[in-house]
């Protein structure tokens, strides 16, 4: 049988209409790559520049918690095709452990209130169901701490860097936070997730990038809580509380009361329940006498749910229930006001 060849010009077509359709194909990609680079990188500027601070002006920390968890992994996947998102990173994956630190506080509750029912089953799931949030919170504020590092560096290895602007500065702020959070929940958690031991001097040695005065008594809040809390690290001559009580008067001034939490947990950690409960009530009579900064109310409002947070622990502990509503401050065993009474018998 004889085989019919075809034209050169017919092969010549053939090769080039597969090559121009290679390129089309490959351009497709090409061009895909390119819009998603541009889209990447107009998300984590319109969210660094308004999506953060717009956050930082509400007090909701319910919807904000519900956004990192939400957002973060779209955020995060931009990294794929362009410039990794760590300076946003800090501030979702703080937040983000956040939501898991909230639900393990709520499973410790739970716990304490089935402690005092004698119910040791129900006691001993509630503790289990607090160490896995825990370990989950963990995670994400470890994940946190490195998109710090990688955007900042590693403070054990590099000089403080330099600050584009106040935002800048604050995440700084808020990465050093996470890398204390990391540590502490790990430890809460009793699992093991990597988070480097030092970290709490790390983060007190970098807290001297802050400027004290402009971030509420804060950065030296941070730097005393670790002092009254890792063994060898409280330096000659300082007491750790007389800088706690310091930074709490600027943090009042300033109408940003973040400074209380840290000294709550110093006072925690030192087993001083007197000095826990003047701070709680300090907190308590600061949110009523100064308004939150309007720039950071969410930093106000997380500083007054994690005090009560402590103070529903308290209350859990020796009355079976939290702090009841409109009474933070007060305590189950104040003395109660003496109260007038009208005799009913006179009225009849």
């Amino acid at each position: 049988m004889t085989r019919i060849q075809k034209p050169a010009s017919q092969i010549l077509r053939g090769v080039m209409t597969a090559m121009f359709a290679s390129v089309m194909l490959s351009g497709c990609g090409v061009v895909n790559n390119m819009i998603y680079k541009t889209t990447g990188d107009v998300m984590q500027g319109f969210s660094r520049n308004h999506t953060v601070p717009y956050l930082l002006e509400s007090d909701d920390l319910a919807m904000g918690c519900a956004m990192a968890e939400a957002i973060a992994p779209l955020l995060m996947s931009f990294g794929r095709v362009t410039s990794e998102p760590d300076q946003l990173a800090v501030m979702l994956y703080l937040s983000a452990g956040g939501c898991a630190e909230e639900q393990a506080r709520e499973h410790e509750l739970a716990g304490l209130g089935a402690l005092r029912a004698m119910d040791a089953e129900e006691a001993e799931d509630a503790m289990i169901r607090q160490k896995r949030a825990l370990s989950l919170a963990a995670k994400r504020y470890h994940q946190g701490w490195k998109h710090h590092n990688a955007f900042y560096g590693n403070p054990d290895e590099s000089e403080c860097p330099d600050f584009d602007d106040d935002l800048g500065e604050f995440i700084y702020m808020a990465g050093l936070l996470s890398g204390l959070q990391a540590l502490n929940a790990e430890i809460q958690s009793t699992s093991s997730i990597g988070v480097p031991k030092n970290i709490g001097s790390t983060v007190a040695r970098a807290t001297s990038c802050l400027e004290n005065d402009k971030w509420w008594g804060a950065p030296m809040a941070l730097r005393a809580t670790v002092w009254a809390m890792i063994p060898g690290a409280l330096p000659d001559g300082e007491d750790p509380f007389e800088r706690l009580e310091i930074a709490d008067e600027q943090g009042e001034d300033a109408g940003v009361r973040i400074s209380h939490v840290f000294h709550a947990i110093a006072a925690q950690n030192k087993g001083d329940e007197e000095r826990l409960r003047s701070v709680i009530r300090s907190h308590a009579q600061a949110i009523e006498e100064t308004p939150a900064n309007e720039e950071w109310k969410f930093v106000d409002a997380m500083a007054t749910q994690m005090i009560l947070a402590i103070s529903d622990r308290l209350w859990m502990e020796n009355t079976g229930h939290r702090t009841p509503m409109g009474q933070l401050g007060t305590f189950w065993d104040d003395e109660k006001e003496a109260v007038e009474t009208m005799d009913l018998d006179d009225l009849l």
